[in-house]
C-alpha cells in the first residue's frame, strides 16, 4: 500500500463531509486544534486495546452507549451525570449476569457528528444544508445556521474536553456507589413482569460487593479505579486528522481525540477516504456492518484495517434489524472465521430497527431491539463464535422516544418528551431493563 500520512485521505473519495464556504478560517481552526492538549493518552487507548483483546477472546465483554449525536447545550453537569450514571450500573448488572469484567465505552466527549441521508434539506420550498451535528453547524433552519461553520470545531473540542475531565473527576469520586441503593431508580420494576426478578438481582449485587469487601478488608472503590473509555465516530475527518500525532516512547500516530473511534456504514467504501485515515492509526477501531457488506469485502477490509492482525485492533459492530440478522450475520461469521481471524462481535441493535410513524416521528420499539439481540447470542452460539459486546443509543433521562419496555409506552406517550434531534433513544428506564434482561441470558451461559 502507498505510504499513509494523516492527510493521505485527502487524495481519496471522502463522503458526508462539510462544504465550508471560507477555506481560510478552516485552515486556521484547524492550526488552533492540532496545537491543544490531547483529549485521551495512548497508554489509554493500548489498555482499551488489551482490554478489548480479551473481549475478542470470551474473556470480557463490551457495553458501548450514549447518545446518537450530543449536543453542545446537554454538556450540563447533570446530563453528563445521567449518562454515566446508567453506563455505570448497566455495567454492573452485566457484570453479575455474565461473570465477566465489563469494558464500559460511551458515546461521548465527542459524538457531535452524524451522516445524513441527504445533504439538503427542504422545507416550504426552501433547500438548505441539511442539520449535520453541532460540530459542523446548528439545528435552526436558517442559512446562517446551517452553513457549515469551521469554528464549531473548536467548541467541539472544547465540549468534548469538559465532558471527559467532568467523567474522570466523578469516576474518581467514587460515583454511583452501589453502597447506596437509593441510587438506582427502579420505579419502572413495578409494571414489570419480572419485577421480583430485578430486585433479587440488585439485592445480590449489593450482596455479594459486602462479601467481598469482609473478605478483603476493604471498600471495592478503594482496591481498583473503574476505568472508563470515550468513542465516536470518525466522520468529520479534518476534526479527526487535527488531533492525531505521534506520541512519545511509542510507534505510530494516534488519534487523541477519542479511545474507540469508529467508521460508520455510510463511509466503510475500501477506497475511500475514512478507511484510508483509520488504517494509518494505532487506535483500536471499529466498523459498523449490515445487509450491504458482502463476505468478500468484510475480508478485504479487516486486511487493510488490520494487516497484521493485532489483538484488540479491530471490532465489527453489525447492525440488521430484526428482521435481517438471521440470513445476514452467519455469512460475516462464517468469513471471517475461514480467514483465521479474531475479532470482536458487537451487536447494534438499534440502527436496523429504527421506524417512522404516520407523523414522521422516528422510533424505534423495545421488543424489536431485544428481539435482534436474543437472536444475535443465539447465531454467535451456534456458529461457535462469540458475541463480545452490545452497542446501544440511550440516555439517562427520562425521555420518551423508543417505544415499549416494563411502561409499555405507546405512539400517544412519545409525544410527552421526544428531545432527540436525530435518532431515538433507550430512556433510562429501558436501558437498564435491556441490561437485566441481557444479564439474564448471560446468566444462564455463565452456569
Amino acid at each position: 500500500m502507498a505510504e499513509w500520512t494523516p492527510t493521505s485521505w485527502q487524495e481519496r473519495p471522502a463522503l458526508q463531509q462539510p462544504v465550508y464556504p471560507d477555506t481560510a478560517r478552516v485552515e486556521r481552526v484547524l492550526r488552533d486544534l492540532a496545537c491543544l492538549p490531547p483529549l485521551v493518552t495512548s497508554w489509554e487507548i493500548e489498555r482499551l486495546k488489551a482490554q478489548l483483546a480479551e473481549a475478542a477472546r470470551g474473556q470480557r465483554f463490551l457495553l458501548q452507549g450514549g447518545d446518537c449525536a450530543e449536543s453542545f447545550e446537554d454538556c450540563t453537569s447533570q446530563s453528563i451525570t445521567n449518562k454515566l450514571k446508567i453506563l455505570l450500573q448497566m455495567s454492573l448488572v452485566l457484570v453479575h449476569g455474565a461473570r465477566k469484567r465489563v469494558i464500559r465505552v460511551g458515546r461521548f466527549a465527542g459524538q457531535y457528528a452524524k451522516p445524513r441521508s441527504a445533504d439538503l434539506e427542504e422545507r416550504d420550498g426552501v433547500s438548505l444544508p441539511s442539520y449535520r451535528g453541532d460540530l459542523i453547524n446548528r439545528v435552526p433552519f436558517t442559512l446562517a445556521d446551517r452553513t457549515p461553520d469551521p469554528e464549531l470545531l473548536l467548541r467541539g473540542y472544547e465540549r468534548a474536553a469538559l465532558t471527559i475531565n467532568f467523567i474522570r473527576a466523578l469516576i474518581d469520586g467514587g460515583f454511583a456507589d452501589l453502597h447506596h441503593p437509593e441510587y438506582w431508580d427502579l420505579s419502572w420494576v413495578k409494571h414489570s413482569p419480572h419485577a421480583e426478578e430485578y430486585r433479587r438481582r440488585v439485592a445480590s449485587i449489593r450482596d455479594s460487593l459486602q462479601f467481598f469487601e469482609s473478605l478483603a478488608g476493604a471498600q471495592a472503590g478503594e482496591i481498583s479505579r473503574v476505568d472508563y473509555f470515550t468513542s465516536h465516530e470518525g466522520l468529520h475527518l479534518l476534526y479527526e486528522q487535527a488531533q492525531t500525532r505521534r506520541v512519545p516512547r511509542r510507534a505510530g500516530w494516534y488519534n487523541l481525540s477519542t479511545h474507540l473511534p469508529w467508521i460508520g456504514m455510510r463511509t466503510a467504501q475500501i477506497e475511500g477516504a475514512h478507511v484510508e485515515f483509520f488504517r494509518g492509526i494505532a487506535n483500536p477501531i471499529a466498523v459498523k456492518v449490515g445487509a450491504g457488506v458482502t463476505p468478500e469485502g468484510l475480508v478485504k477490509l479487516a486486511d487493510v484495517l488490520d494487516p497484521h492482525r493485532e489483538p484488540g485492533r479491530l471490532t465489527f459492530i453489525h447492525r440488521f434489524g430484526q428482521k435481517k440478522i438471521a440470513a445476514g450475520l452467519p455469512p460475516l461469521v462464517e468469513a471471517v472465521r475461514r480467514e483465521g481471524r479474531t475479532v470482536l462481535w458487537v451487536c447494534d441493535p438499534m440502527h436496523g430497527n429504527t421506524e417512522s410513524l404516520a407523523n414522521g416521528i422516528k422510533t424505534r420499539r423495545f421488543d424489536h431491539i431485544l428481539s435482534e439481540l436474543e437472536q444475535a447470542f443465539d447465531l454467535h452460539e451456534e456458529l461457535g463464535s462469540y458475541l463480545g459486546g452490545v452497542h446501544f443509543e440511550l440516555t439517562g433521562e427520562d425521555v420518551t422516544e423508543c417505544m415499549g419496555g416494563a411502561r409499555g409506552l405507546t405512539e400517544e406517550d412519545l409525544q410527552r418528551a421526544y428531545r432527540s434531534q436525530v435518532d431515538p433513544r433507550l430512556n433510562y428506564e429501558q436501558a437498564l431493563e435491556m441490561a437485566l434482561r441481557i444479564a439474564r441470558r448471560m446468566g444462564r451461559e455463565a452456569v
